[in-house]
């Protein structure tokens, strides 16, 4: 008769064999690891970090700090002494004291949910500890003075990417939750771990890039980006797409949308319940949209005058020739709203009047503050995006996308890698984080006049941006207007926006101030009933005057948009096939061959 010591017996047995197979698993995975990380691209010591000027800048400050207020420094220090004591010395009263029990804690930072990291003595203690130092770096770097505004904000940012990346909740050894998966899978989560971790090192050449979705759980064209329509044209730079119509009438004023080309155009168009593209066809306007081409080496001296003249400009003809109009209502995104306002100067300088209104998406044209961008577009990183960029003939994607990244870094680096390396998790089926995985690459030239020419120098905002042989101005851009920006948005910061706008030529034009960021305040359907918008028709002050008197309103902003849009589309005719129209010709399915190209 088998007794209970033979039983635990055998379950240690079972414990340690199955343990075995999975540290065998891992030293097998451990071989790919090491192939992998062998075929790591050699990435610019100039785009991995700050330059030596900037280090030297910073460290000057705090020298100086040190010898003209050290009892500043001095304060701070004890302070942070004071604290790390009594948090140490309290942990160890109650430990004394046999009092286990969870202390009372409002913290709502999500990397410590987990109910261990309150619960376990060991494990509240590393987290307090950690959240006092990352405060010590914090107030440190904020009293530091004489440092440019630029240069402080600088240092701020690559500070706390040093504090956000030594949280005791990316080391396996100081996180319970990974930490109990491991012992609960016995080994298992470590193994699944490395399998990711593996995946994603031999999907990017060796880089570490980690999977933000299930790369397996969307297919372009399958079940994202699936609203009905045609490919009617296409060159070099763009596919044109002509969306089916999905009512009887349709607006006279056709309308066109170009999407940025740093990312692909289906954010737009991911699922039906979320698709701007699809509403936009059911309120009975004839839609076109630019797919941009992702571009190679071949393409290293298309520049902005490629983009406006064979792209925007182009684009705009075709639009007028299929629809047998005069005119057109254009939207921008982002770039793609930059460098709309450099087409409207251009064509205002030619005489053109094919716009007859213009919506901007989240669009800078003022850079004189960069916002939270700006700290990667001082000389040291230009310079070296600039000298990769003439290596190779276009900026790789994946640079685009890990500075992005990194602007959000717990969010969209750290906290990934903890789920699918530690964890063992599979990264979720999240359309909108598969969209921005999907990166593009960007022309050479193109690259060094946009970095140069508008965001360093800021020249379409100041003396003139000069393209297609005609110096443009923000003054030149005359149409009727609306743009649209976001309150948290860290990559077209709303203040820039507005005085970019501001400075339009335009006498009609409106500013619309949603809530949420560069994506999520753009992509929101009124089904959602989520981010509400602010309305002010002051122009006259400056931008934190025109939040103050502006009138909120509850859930998207599509509506008020579509009203104004529709005041310039003219009356109803009948709808308008794809395909049908001079010069159309049907060259392939929406949503295209560019968009689902594979990068260089």
């Amino acid at each position: 008769m088998a007794t209970k010591d033979d039983a635990n017996a055998t379950k240690v047995a079972d414990y340690s064999e199955r343990m075995r197979e999975n540290l065998a698993r891992l030293e097998e995975l451990s071989t790919r690891l090491a192939a992998a990380l062998g075929q790591k691209r050699m990435v610019p010591s100039s785009l991995q970090g700050p330059g030596q000027e900037f280090y030297v800048k910073a460290g000057t400050a705090v020298m100086r700090e040190m010898m003209q207020n050290p009892a500043k420094i001095m304060q701070t220090q004890m302070e942070y002494w004071g604290k790390t004591m009594t948090h140490y010395a309290e942990t160890q009263q109650k430990l004394m004291r046999g009092d286990l029990s969870p202390p009372d804690d409002d913290s709502s930072d999500p990397r410590f949910s987990g109910d261990t990291w309150n619960a376990h003595p060991m494990f509240h203690y590393l987290k307090e500890q950690y959240l006092l130092n990352a405060e010590l770096v914090q107030k440190a770097v904020a009293d530091i003075e004489g440092l440019d505004p630029a240069d402080k904000r600088r240092l701020t940012y690559f500070s706390q990417q040093i504090v956000d990346m030594m949280s005791p909740s990316n080391f396996l050894g100081t996180n319970p939750e990974a930490l109990a998966r491991a012992v609960e899978t016995e080994g298992q989560s470590l193994v699944q771990g490395m399998e990711n971790l593996v995946r994603d090192l031999e999907r990017n050449d060796g880089e570490l890039v980690v999977s933000l979705a299930d790369p397996e759980a969307f297919e372009v064209g399958g079940n994202i980006a699936t609203s009905p329509g045609k490919v009617v044209y296409r060159n070099r730079m763009m596919e044109l797409i002509q969306y089916a119509p999905t009512t009887e009438k349709v607006r006279t004023t056709p309308l066109v949308i170009f999407p940025p080309w740093i990312n692909k155009f289906y954010i737009l168009d991911l699922r039906e319940k979320n698709s701007l593209i699809n509403w936009i066809v059911d309120q009975g306007y004839t839609l076109f949209v630019a797919s941009w081409k992702n571009p190679d080496a071949s393409y290293a001296d298309v520049g902005m005058d490629e983009y406006v003249e064979e792209g925007f400009l182009e684009a705009i003809e075709r639009v007028k020739s299929i629809t047998n109009q005069k005119k057109v209502n254009a939207v921008g995104y982002c770039i793609g709203g930059t460098t709309l306002s450099l087409a409207l100067g251009l064509m205002k300088k030619r005489g053109d009047t094919s716009v007859k209104s213009a919506t901007f998406f989240t669009t800078l044209t003022d850079f004189s503050d960069k916002g939270e961008v700006g700290v990667f577009l001082d000389e040291d990183f230009v310079s070296g995006i600039e000298e990769e960029a003439r290596r190779h003939g276009y900026l790789d994607s994946f640079y685009m996308s890990r500075t992005f990244s990194f602007m959000r870094a717990n969010d969209l680096v750290y906290r990934p890698a903890v789920r699918n390396y530690m964890m063992g998790e599979t990264p979720p089926a999240f359309d909108l984080l598969y969209w921005n995985g999907d990166g593009t690459n960007l022309p050479r030239d193109m690259v060094v006049e946009y970095l140069r020419g508008l965001c360093q120098e800021n020249r379409l905002a100041t003396g003139g941006f000069e393209v297609c042989g005609e110096k443009v101005t923000l003054e030149d851009v005359g149409v009727p207007l609306m743009a649209i920006a976001c309150e948290t948005d860290h990559i077209a910061a709303w203040r820039s926006s507005f005085r970019g706008i501001q400075k339009m030529g335009a006498k009609d034009k409106t500013f619309i101030l949603s809530e949420s960021g560069h994506i999520a305040g753009i992509v929101n359907p009124p089904s959602k009933g989520k981010y509400g918008h602010y309305v002010n028709g002051d122009w006259s002050g400056t931008p934190e005057d025109w939040q103050s008197a502006a009138d909120f309103h509850s859930g998207t902003w599509w509506m008020r948009w579509e009203e104004w849009l529709r005041k310039q589309s003219g009356r109803l005719v009948n709808a308008r096939e794809p395909g049908d129209g001079e010069g159309a010709e049907i060259l392939a399915d929406a949503p295209g061959t560019y968009v689902v190209e594979e990068s260089a």
